[in-house]
């Protein structure tokens, strides 16, 4: 019988399957790190969404066999620990290839066309005091024609560049930042900030793409250019973001995750109205199908570890079974 601790259950809506094998749920809304321990003692398998399990908690979890994640990214767990300690990671990356390119997608438009500044406009009499039947209250920019850089090239990146073809934008992919080659198909990450008109990140967190936008990167970019980050809140340094909206190195910019989830009431992006400012709450990935993607491949994942497991084992069995065998008859 394995025990499975899903230690942050409230970040899942969608029911989970049953496993074919013996095992008992056990199910919280969230936990807090200092309940990780007591929580999973007993534990064989732990689903974690977002809560941390460090090299000091795993060394506390002796039956620990394999962590499940239902996202796609790791940073939260100590990897190297798992790796020494052979206790199996099983992740969900491309889950969230329709939704959250298409979520980015979305929000490229919104600033390009200036839509929230127009649509708050509009309710405040923008529109009405107009001496023509239009009103030009913002700038409104093509995606036609115009060139759009993509800061990771996995599953969301492409899909981003699939999109964004048939609407007249040329594409490119940026190299490693301090990468000393640049990759066919790629352009230098110097000559993406320079070039695109709008920067869509789509990159793993790791120690390397940590604060990979600050204010130098910022002021390399057009002063027209706008910033997608669906990606992970802590690529782009929140603070030079705000300076750099402050001073206008960039046109505007839009986030669906932040350095901090979820942020304090008096975050600095979120206590006033900014026109050059979008903001979502990390909910690119939460469509039905990306849900019923992430279900699937966890359970799938989980269910193909131990399925490889008892084939091993019945390996060995046959093994040893033939072996007393030959060794019965002679």
């Amino acid at each position: 019988m394995k025990t499975i601790v899903f230690l942050d259950r409230a970040t899942l809506s969608t029911d989970l399957p049953d496993l074919p094998f013996a095992h008992r749920w056990v199910e919280y809304p969230s936990t807090t790190p200092g309940q990780v321990v007591e929580r999973c003692r007993d534990a064989q398998i732990v689903v974690t969404n977002k809560v941390p399990l460090t090299g000091d908690v795993l060394a506390q979890l002796p039956q620990l066999e394999l962590i499940g994640v239902p996202a796609a990214g790791v940073n939260h767990l100590d990897m190297e620990t798992c790796r020494q300690r052979g206790i199996e990671v099983v992740a969900c990356p491309g889950y969230s290839t329709i939704s959250v390119p298409e979520h980015a997608f979305a929000l490229m438009l919104a600033l390009r066309r200036n839509l929230v500044p127009y649509w708050r406009d509009v309710y405040d009499g923008g529109w009405s005091g107009s001496p023509t039947f239009y009103a030009e209250l913002h700038p409104i920019k093509d995606l036609h024609g115009s060139t759009l850089g993509i800061v990771g090239a996995g599953h969301g990146g492409k899909r981003l560049a699939e999109l964004a073809r048939p609407f007249g934008m040329r594409v490119i992919f940026a190299e490693r930042r301090h990468a000393t080659v640049v990759r066919e198909g790629y352009a230098a990450f110097d000559e993406v900030l320079r070039e695109a008109d709008v920067i869509s990140l789509h990159c793993p967190l790791t120690d390397e793409t940590r604060h990979l936008f600050g204010l130098a990167e910022f002021d390399r970019m057009k002063r027209s250019a706008s910033l997608v980050n669906a990606a992970r809140g802590g690529i782009v340094d929140e603070r030079a973001l705000m300076e750099a909206l402050d001073r206008k190195l960039i046109a505007n910019a839009a986030l669906d995750v932040l350095e901090q989830e979820p942020p304090a009431a008096d975050h600095p992006l979120l206590t006033s109205a900014r026109t050059d400012l979008i903001v979502t709450p990390h909910v690119a990935w939460r469509t039905q199908v990306a849900m019923q993607r992430l279900v699937t491949q966890l359970t799938q994942g989980i269910e193909q570890h131990y399925a490889a497991l008892r084939a091993k084992l019945d390996e060995a069995v046959l093994r040893a079974l033939s072996g007393s065998l030959r060794a019965a008859s002679q």
